[in-house]
């Protein structure tokens, strides 16, 4: 009698261990997305007043491992940090809601990764679509003529014609020290084709260069890395910085945006130069011989 109730105890002691293990590793898968429906990916993830956590994958994808019960602490840059119960729950669909104050202090680097503007090593400037079309400009390098610190834009006052953008003063005494241009992390050739004597001011025709190929419209933000230690991950052909275009991203909904622009370019005749058009030398056809004068 003795023997079957201890085998009574230790079965319920086993069950009651096997039913705490059960808890303890219940799995709670989940989704995270932002307002359009976009999965938000590297949102942290983790139980409020426990250590550890998860982070959510690149479609937005997170499995997270409790005790069926508790508050879910999920946060992420650029967006309002929410506190969730999970009591009872099989699985957590999450849509987040942006935020403007972290997003002023958030910045795009190489690459595309985000990181906090204070946790950077380097120097890096970024301003956004807006403030670069405050005053309509056809070349968006020409609209960060005076936004950025340290970068020195020249251009010609032809309609069309190139733009030089460099950042810090020159690198180079015979070189290219233009910036390199990287659109949604593909980087363009922005170089010209002017010839040496054009470059020196000399004549010909200049044809411009891809940075008009741009639209200014489609432009979200736009980050200037300055200094080898922000643009190593390009490598070499990054040595005088770069400029770093981020497009618009497509919204779910109907949205519809208007945008319209002119620019109207004028000559000045009053600075042409003073040519004598009255009088010439004249033509003899008496001394005209065999074709000669």
């Amino acid at each position: 009698m003795r023997r079957n109730f201890i085998i009574l105890v230790m079965l319920n002691i086993l069950c009651c261990v096997n039913l705490v293990a059960l808890a303890q590793s219940k799995s709670l898968p989940g989704k995270i997305i932002d307002e359009t429906g976009v999965p938000v990916p590297h949102a942290s993830i983790s139980l409020k007043g426990k250590s550890g956590g998860v982070v959510s994958k690149d479609n937005g994808e997170f499995t997270i491992s409790s005790t069926g019960s508790g508050t879910l602490v999920i946060s992420a840059v650029g967006f309002v940090t929410q506190e969730i119960n999970i009591s009872g729950l099989q699985r957590l669909d999450v849509t987040m809601k942006k935020t403007n104050e972290q997003l002023e202090s958030v910045v795009v680097t190489a690459f595309g990764i985000r990181r906090e503007k204070n946790t950077l090593p380097y120097a890096a400037q970024q301003i956004s679509g807006d403030d670069l079309n405050k005053t309509r400009v056809a070349n968006v390098a020409s609209g960060l003529s005076g936004k950025i610190s340290g970068l020195q834009i020249t251009q010609g006052n032809g309609i069309g014609g190139s733009v030089n953008a460099v950042i810090r003063g020159s690198k180079s005494l015979s070189g290219n020290n233009q910036a390199m241009f990287v659109i949604d992390g593909v980087p363009i050739d922005n170089s010209t084709n002017n010839s040496g004597g054009q470059q020196r001011g000399g004549g010909g025709y200049d044809y411009g260069n891809a940075a008009a190929d741009i639209n200014p419209d489609d432009v979200a933000s736009i980050n200037v890395l300055k200094g080898a230690a922000a643009t190593a991950l390009y490598g070499s052909r990054a040595a005088n910085g770069v400029i770093m275009i981020t497009t618009k991203k497509p919204k779910s909904g109907f949205n519809i945006t208007v945008n319209s622009g002119l620019i109207v370019g004028t000559v000045d005749k009053s600075t042409y130069i003073k040519l004598q058009e009255e009088y010439g030398g004249g033509r003899s056809t008496a001394l005209d011989q065999n074709g000669f004068y």
